[in-house]
């Protein structure tokens, strides 16, 4: 169980809960788990960031994803897709609007987004190096020396966008099969 309660939608009709954090410190496990537990659908940034666009891509998720749902219209947007290591425009995915979106993936819970979050969710395993070798172990080792410079980028996007300290919940992402919670600060949303 990941112990997060169900709050009330902020986006819409739609709970909006953002799970971020580092590369390799569980945040697609844990966002798995909490859509199933609670019964929501996720949206992951996997689909919309490529190594040279980790955040310009942002408006995209707003217009085709966010926004048609806070109106309580379906979402559909076109999903980047990996092939020989190099990203192309894929499949279009369709998102019928939701009780509860779960948006997952480095800057999920960017600031621009903290008036329609009902949570925010960070993973962290504080270790680069495991962390680094858990995202290889997913991406091939042809993915190392972009994802080394991924990890440069998110030290950088997180000490500005100052993610983790605006959370609510931090889980602990040491052991992907626990994913143990380990602060819960209560909320200072309204509305």
């Amino acid at each position: 169980m990941t112990g997060i309660e169900p709050r009330p939608p902020r986006l819409g009709r739609t709970t909006l809960i953002a799970v971020d954090g580092p590369s390799g410190s569980g945040k697609t496990t844990f966002a798995a788990r909490l859509a199933r537990e609670l019964g929501g659908v996720v949206v992951s940034t996997d689909d919309f960031a490529t190594w040279d666009d980790p955040v310009s891509w942002w408006p995209r998720l707003v217009n085709d994803v966010l926004i048609p749902i806070e109106m309580g219209k379906t979402a559909c947007y076109q999903r980047i897709e990996w092939a020989d290591g190099r990203p192309y425009p894929g499949s279009y995915r369709r998102v019928e609007v939701p009780d509860l979106l779960v948006i997952e993936g480095v800057s999920a819970g960017r600031q621009s987004i903290s008036d329609t979050l009902s949570h925010l969710v960070w993973c962290e395993l504080p270790n680069e190096t495991t962390r680094l070798e858990r995202a290889v172990a997913r991406d091939g080792e042809a993915a190392r020396k972009y994802l080394l410079t991924w990890q440069d980028f998110e030290r950088g996007w997180f000490a500005v966008d100052q993610t983790k300290a605006r959370a609510e919940t931090l889980v602990d992402g040491s052991d992907t099969e626990a994913l143990q919670i380990r602060t819960s600060r209560p909320s200072t949303r309204t509305g």
